[in-house]
């Protein structure tokens, strides 16, 4: 069903209904309310796939110690994620402020990427370490979800996504390093 509704998105049919992601998909009509309950649940599925990738290729990208060059890291693979299929991610960015019959996953998936970047606060203050490792999760994913939403709507280029991203991420790392974040792409 999930693959359904990409191929449905990357056909340029953003607006497609329950019954065409049936049919997309081969099932009956009643299937996706069935499996999902609204098409902003799907949307919301499609999010987590992507959050989901983003974590598998951070994983599997070189080990940096310093937690500033791993958020850094972190927000180029997001962002690359994202500009893979650019009109699909707008698609499903679009719905993700929308009510779902069920809660999504998107905010905890989120968090989690930002805690795997976060590692064990390696670089950051002592004396703020556990207080980073707390909050920095979380306001590293509304700041990311901030940067993608004036991407989606077309006030951000392609191209000013990962820089945008990192400005928000050194700025709140400030408060919790020694030295300043660099925004370098190549740490």
């Amino acid at each position: 069903m999930i693959d359904a509704a990409e191929r449905l998105l990357r056909d340029g049919k953003a607006d497609f209904s329950m019954r065409d992601l049936a049919s997309e998909a081969g099932v009956s009509f009643a299937t996706p309310f069935n499996q999902f309950g609204s098409k902003a649940a799907i949307m919301h599925t499609l999010s987590t796939r992507r959050i989901d990738t983003m974590e598998i290729r951070f994983a599997a990208a070189p080990t940096l110690v310093d937690t500033a060059a791993r958020v850094m890291l972190a927000i180029d693979t997001a962002a690359a994620v994202m500009l893979e299929e650019p009109a699909i991610n707008r698609a499903v960015m679009g719905w993700i402020g929308t009510a779902s019959s069920s809660p999504g996953q998107v905010w905890a998936r989120s968090t989690a990427l930002w805690t795997l970047a976060l590692g064990a606060g390696e670089g950051l203050m002592p004396a703020r370490r556990d207080q980073a490792l707390r909050c920095l999760p979380g306001q590293l994913a509304f700041a990311f979800r901030g940067v993608l939403s004036f991407w989606t709507a077309g006030e951000l280029p392609d191209k000013a996504l990962a820089p945008n991203a990192r400005d928000l991420a050194c700025t709140m790392l400030l408060g919790f390093t020694e030295e300043r974040p660099s925004r370098d792409p190549g740490l």
